[in-house]
């Protein structure tokens, strides 16, 4: 239903408002297993990826950060050190960026003016991923690369559970490709450049709340039952987990969603109650489109130390 991976769009994020104390304070137990202060790289930096620049830029850190828009350069230059014109595609861009980096964040994903097909995303994940694992066997000071993907590589499971065992089943070829993105980069680690995976709920937060996505619903009556679960995921708690995994050198695979494992139905309802709105109401004799609907555990990331900023679902 809604993108779960960073947008590199001409959307200005909300930075201000991400809770950097709060954030501080859960990491700081880690905070000396890493340098005072690296190279680090972001691969796309939209909505999740500029705040995720400033929060690193602000400890010190000597930020790059990417664009595909030339007209975003003079905005991104105020949260980042360097900014790079470049997509994920060009190979020698690529392997510029990485050169003496110790992280690389890719938060790639389609620009908001291209149709998001099949073909657009071989282009800016397939791409991406084979660049960078090609680049990275030029760039032994890189560590660690966290890839941001999608837990709609699960695909459909009828509302049952997944965990990062369960076999991926992605139900359409974008899924697929994202899917394969992964196996890409997790293929290149090595024991000095280790791969994490962070596999996205839907990404929300400020400029994104669900009132923009849900309040013009209010009144309506929509067809099916509603039983249809959408994960969800803070971008406080998204830059929280990529810091967390950064300073705990996590690899392998890690679903990050919150706690919530709310129905549609039930999401709607607290957008609509919060905000004073008519209800929605569902009529199960009419067919609704049949989407994916998945429980997905966060118990993985949890395990390893990390706790949610936001656990529960912010309407």
């Amino acid at each position: 239903m809604y993108n779960s991976v960073d947008e590199n769009s001409s959307f200005e994020p909300n930075i201000s408002e991400l809770d950097m104390a709060h954030l501080q304070k859960l990491l700081r137990r880690q905070a000396q297993r890493r340098l005072l202060s690296e190279n680090i790289a972001i691969l796309g930096c939209g909505y999740v990826g500029s705040a995720l620049a400033d929060y690193w830029q602000e400890r010190g850190h000597f930020v790059t950060g990417t664009t595909t828009n030339w007209k975003r350069v003079a905005s991104l230059s105020g949260v980042v050190s360097q900014v790079f014109l470049m997509k994920g595609d060009d190979a020698d861009a690529v392997q510029s960026l990485v050169e003496g980096q110790d992280t690389v964040v890719v938060s790639v994903a389609p620009t908001g003016s291209q149709v998001a097909d099949e073909a657009t995303y071989e282009t800016t994940y397939l791409a991406t991923a084979k660049n960078l694992v090609q680049a990275l066997k030029q760039a032994p000071t890189v560590k660690q690369i966290i890839y941001l993907s999608s837990c709609s590589v699960y695909g459909d499971r009828q509302g049952g559970w997944v965990d990062e065992t369960s076999p991926i089943s992605p139900s359409e070829p974008r899924s697929q490709i994202l899917s394969q993105a992964e196996q890409i980069l997790l293929q290149g680690a090595s024991k000095n450049q280790k791969v994490c995976i962070l596999r996205l709920g839907g990404i929300y937060g400020p400029g994104r709340e669900l009132i923009n996505m849900f309040g013009g619903l209010a009144g309506m009556t929509l067809p099916g039952k509603g039983a249809r679960v959408i994960n969800w995921i803070h971008r406080d708690d998204i830059v929280g987990a990529i810091e967390f995994a950064r300073l705990n050198e996590l690899e392998g695979i890690y679903n990050l969603v919150d706690d919530s494992q709310l129905t549609v139905k039930e999401q709607i309802k607290r957008v609509c109650s919060q905000y004073s709105l008519p209800p929605v109401y569902w009529d199960d004799s009419q067919l609704s489109i049949q989407r994916k609907s998945v429980r997905v555990s966060n118990q993985k990331l949890k395990a390893a130390g990390y706790q949610l900023i936001h656990p529960q679902l912010l309407v």
